[in-house]
């Protein structure tokens, strides 16, 4: 059984590097929206490209994080986490060094890869490290931490582009690992699912008693557990073909919406040949043994349909903060600074009240929250309408983010919730990884999709009138989705059972994704007192 103790110096190290390592990948995923039209004019790119230095992450991270988690179990997650750093980190050195908006692209995706090995494995660790007695303070420690860098990163991300400039946000990574790094290898003991198990079984008789752990390490994505000779541990091979199959199948098809306008052979072909790889991902996880996404899981209807919710949810959002960060900078005239810093009441929000709003959906139940927090979303993005060229904050920027983060607050932690309680609690860490994933394809798929369906052209952002056009025809069709996400929620949404899993993700900081849950090994579902304080955002 771990037992690192959260007072200990060592609790404290694994502390300072699981959120290091974890804001890395985060703060990406965020600051870079702020920086796009500066690298459009260093780099002389199009608006395509811009598109493609968000989505390149986005199609490798979602394409490969259910993979990157049975790595971390299988092969130790210290030891997956530190690759994950190290391979993040060259790869943010490419980006910040990349003389071309191609090189850019190409080091993104590569950035991509990296998350997918470190951002399962920092609660990961957390979880197999402390003590039980400690656990939940730890979590939530990690939880606050990374939810002041989401934060804080927008702000950060705006500063470093006026200051020393864009390459910064990236650059900014290396120190970040260098620092990283030497403290997981010294401080972090090594864990994977077999340990795990074996510290669970206990001495002699135990391992019977400890029987239910063995059966959620079964349902590890992509690493079934087999018994036989070594007790039911952890057997099988990965699921690399699902993974690439997965990855590929985004990254064309996000290909063909983004190249859309230019009509030629190979966006039809790049489309169909999307469909062609979808189709094959859906056969492989259906005949395969050893699936990284078991398609049996969609068996439960709540399931299914609070991922419905989750992609139009977090696809209207992904669109959201694409475009409204270049909207505030290209149409409005604000400064990198002022365009990061004006989005920090969304995340503000979320730190202060999410965890209040997961503990009246435990009251009430999931479905008026689902129903009513796209709602309120939906028209702060139509409030968005009213910013334009030479926006007040006050009065037409700050209204409509207050009133979308007030829905966000009542949405987010409410859906991460009923995706954990509407599966059997052995498949709650998969059911969290599915529901990331989907939560970061829509947002992918937003950001290619909405320039084509506006009619925004190669060089929408450098004309300030073009763009606002535009901007005003994606805000009502992202409320849009939000309004069919709030349907779904009404007609399809029931309150879960009284006994199911619980988050301990209480708390949100990150708004472009919902947290990640790992599975939980020790005891039952945690009280409402005891799930308060524990609140991590992934």
């Amino acid at each position: 059984m771990p037992d690192v103790r959260l007072a200990s110096s060592q609790g404290k190290w694994i502390l300072l590097t699981t959120v290091l390592g974890s804001s890395m990948a985060m703060l990406d995923s965020t600051v870079v929206n702020v920086a796009l039209p500066r690298i459009g004019v260093d780099l002389d790119a199009s608006l395509s490209a811009l598109q493609w230095t968000v989505n390149a992450y986005m199609v490798t991270l979602a394409g490969l994080i259910l993979l990157g988690g049975s790595l971390g179990d299988h092969y130790g997650r210290r030891k997956i986490f530190v690759l994950g750093v190290v391979w993040f980190a060259a790869a943010s050195l490419l980006c910040g060094l990349a003389p071309t908006s191609g090189v850019l692209i190409a080091a993104r995706a590569l950035q991509g890869i990296g998350g997918a090995l470190l951002t399962p494995g920092s609660l990961a660790l957390i979880q197999a490290s402390f003590h039980p007695d400690d656990r939940s303070r730890a979590v939530g420690l990690w939880s606050g931490f990374g939810g002041i860098g989401a934060a804080v990163g927008p702000f950060l991300g705006g500063w470093l582009v006026e200051g020393p400039g864009w390459r910064w946000v990236f650059l900014l990574n290396v120190p970040v690992a260098l620092v990283c790094v030497p403290v997981a290898l010294r401080h972090v003991p090594e864990s994977d699912a077999r340990t795990a198990a074996l510290s669970e079984a206990g001495p002699g008789g135990e391992a019977g008693e400890r029987g239910g752990a063995e059966e959620g390490l079964k349902g590890a994505a992509g690493l079934k557990g087999a018994a036989g000779g070594d007790g039911g541990l952890p057997q099988g091979r990965f699921d690399v073909l699902g993974a690439a199959l997965g990855a590929l199948a985004l990254a064309l098809l996000t290909y063909a919406l983004i190249e859309a306008p230019e009509a030629s052979a190979t966006v039809a072909v790049s489309g169909v040949a999307g469909l062609v790889a979808a189709l094959a991902f859906g056969y492989v996880e259906k005949h395969r043994p050893d699936p990284m996404l078991p398609l049996d899981i969609f068996a439960s209807r709540q399931f299914t349909a609070v991922n419905l919710v989750t992609l139009c949810v977090y696809g209207a959002f992904g669109g959201f903060f694409f475009l409204t960060a270049l909207q505030l900078q290209v149409v409005a005239g604000y400064s990198p600074l002022a365009a990061g810093t004006a989005l920090l009441p969304t995340t503000v929000m979320m730190l202060l009240f999410s965890s209040r709003s997961g503990a009246l959906a435990d009251r009430i139940g999931p479905r008026l929250p689902l129903t009513v927090g796209p709602l309120l979303c939906a028209t702060g993005l139509l409030l968005m309408l009213r910013v334009g060229r030479d926006a007040n904050y006050l009065t037409d920027v700050l209204p409509a983010l207050l009133v979308m983060g007030t829905g966000m607050v009542v949405l987010v932690a409410p859906l991460t919730a009923t995706v954990l309680a509407s599966v059997d609690t052995s498949q709650a860490g998969l059911a969290s990884g599915i529901n990331n994933a989907a939560a970061r394809a829509a947002s992918l798929v937003a950001v290619a999709a909405l320039p084509l369906v506006t009619g925004m052209g190669p060089e929408a952002y450098r004309v300030p009138a073009a763009f606002d056009r535009a901007f005003d025809r994606a805000m009502p069709i992202c409320a849009g989705v939000l309004v069919l996400g709030s349907v779904i929620a009404f007609t399809l949404v029931r309150r879960p059972p009284p006994v199911c899993r619980h988050p301990e993700c209480r708390r949100h900081g990150c708004v472009p994704f919902p947290p990640l849950e790992r599975p939980q090994r020790e005891t039952p579902a945690p009280t409402s007192a005891t799930a308060s304080s524990a609140d991590p955002t992934a």
